[in-house]
């Protein structure tokens, strides 16, 4: 299962809290497959058929069947209060009153701290939701389950605001139930005042996390396919969503090395344990690198945060959504609040509390530091869109798959 961001509240990562639950998630009954056709699935009725083999890629594209009906055009907005589902604070407050006083109603958030959390509560009818935020790598099996709804375009003209490339993704032909809120890369955070040479410098840029001149301060984000993928990356393997055991093994083993060497330690806080010197070198996201600002002790300038990610783009890039919820109670003020998060203005004033960027069509690298919202030398953590063609995604895996990552993963952790 991929993970994500950012959860501002308590000074944590949003994807911090996926690794916290983890553990916990591991734990659980597994959940019914993505695919097709038995029970009910919380849904009230059978679950829609979907290949499990037939998974969304960029070189395969996937138009998700339609279960149900989108609204009529025309309607007015419900009276609320609009009910969200998201991670926690993933949402700039001042944008939530802005909507609020906009369409003269409440905004609630519930919120949860895993993509699994998430699709529990979803699947035993928890909660009465509008709103809700899933990961790409999820999209197809809560279609399956028919918890979202499709989407009537005539109330998202903003749709139009962002990147070509995801107005019609590769995952969601057509966007027939999810629009795009933020994109971010997977790189390597260092600090640029304590690392004997940055990884620019080495040959192959990822070595610097096998480095021992950098032993008990070199952290690995806490999440089994960013750490595999990047040590598959390393090797040169692009497909960061292989299931050839061979390579995962393969991948282990350099971790497992890794471990030796630098004694890595794993968090999802790179924006924190960066600024605080207790890592030198702290696999991130590039969010992280631009938000570390917020957390710099006195004596610690953002010019000695550095991030890295390959210039040719050929790392690690994601991006999250927002759909609508299926029975959603306000469904014509859920579409207007999807649209509200795609007005230039709105991204542009989220971001700047966020630090994850909104794929906006204006918001290009030489505008978010001219605007002071990215500092000049960490416009490697700007994403474009494309990094979009040249950058590896993370996605669903079969459910084979899932098992082979996760059992290697609890093995390089084991020891880490």
């Amino acid at each position: 299962m991929t993970r994500h961001p950012r959860e501002r509240g308590r000074r944590m990562s949003r994807r911090a809290f996926l690794a916290r639950a983890a553990a916990g998630a591991a734990a659980l009954p597994a959940l019914p497959s993505v695919l097709a056709a038995c029970g009910d699935g919380g849904s009230g009725g059978r679950d829609v058929a979907i290949d499990p083999q037939d998974l969304s890629r960029p070189d395969n594209p996937v138009t998700l069947p339609l279960v149900g009906e989108p609204i009529s055009d025309g309607l007015e907005p419900e009276d609320g209060p609009l009910s969200v589902f998201n991670y926690a604070e993933y949402v700039n407050p001042a944008t939530l009153r802005a909507f609020e006083r906009r369409y003269g109603v409440k905004v609630k958030v519930t919120s949860f701290n895993s993509m699994d959390e998430a699709r529990s509560k979803l699947n035993a009818g928890v909660g009465d939701f509008d709103v809700f935020f899933p990961t790409t790598d999820v999209l197809a099996r809560v279609v399956a389950r028919k918890q979202l709804q499709p989407l009537n375009h005539s109330y998202l003209p903003n749709l139009a605001n962002v990147w070509e490339e995801l107005q019609d993704p590769f995952y969601d032909r057509g966007a027939r139930y999810t629009v795009p809120y933020t994109v971010y890369t997977t790189g390597i955070g260092y600090r640029r005042d304590l690392v004997p040479r940055p990884p620019e410098a080495y040959e192959t840029p990822y070595d610097i996390l096998w480095d021992r001149a950098n032993r008990g301060r070199t952290w690995l984000l806490d999440d089994d396919r960013e750490v595999i993928g990047m040590a598959l990356l390393r090797r040169g393997v692009t497909d960061v969503n292989t299931e050839d055991p061979k390579l995962i093994a393969r991948a282990l083993r350099d971790l497992q090395a890794l471990d030796e060497a630098v004694s890595v330690s794993l968090s999802a806080a790179a924006y924190e344990k960066l600024p605080s010197g207790e890592a030198h070198v702290h696999q991130a996201w590039s969010g992280d690198a631009v938000n570390a600002r917020q957390y710099l002790p006195e004596g610690t300038t953002i010019d000695q945060i550095g991030y890295w990610y390959p210039p040719d783009g050929r790392g690690v890039v994601g991006s999250d959504t927002i759909a609508v919820v299926a029975g959603a109670a306000h469904p014509v003020l859920a579409h207007h609040f999807l649209n509200f998060l795609l007005d230039e203005r709105q991204a542009l004033e989220n971001y700047r509390w966020l630090g994850y960027q909104p794929p906006q069509r204006t918001l290009d690298p030489d505008r978010l530091v001219a605007e002071g919202l990215v500092p000049e030398h960490l416009t490697s953590a700007v994403v474009r869109p494309e990094d979009l063609t040249a950058g590896s995604q993370l996605l669903q895996l079969t459910p084979d798959g899932e098992k082979l990552w996760d059992a290697a993963f609890a093995r390089f952790k084991s020891g880490a």
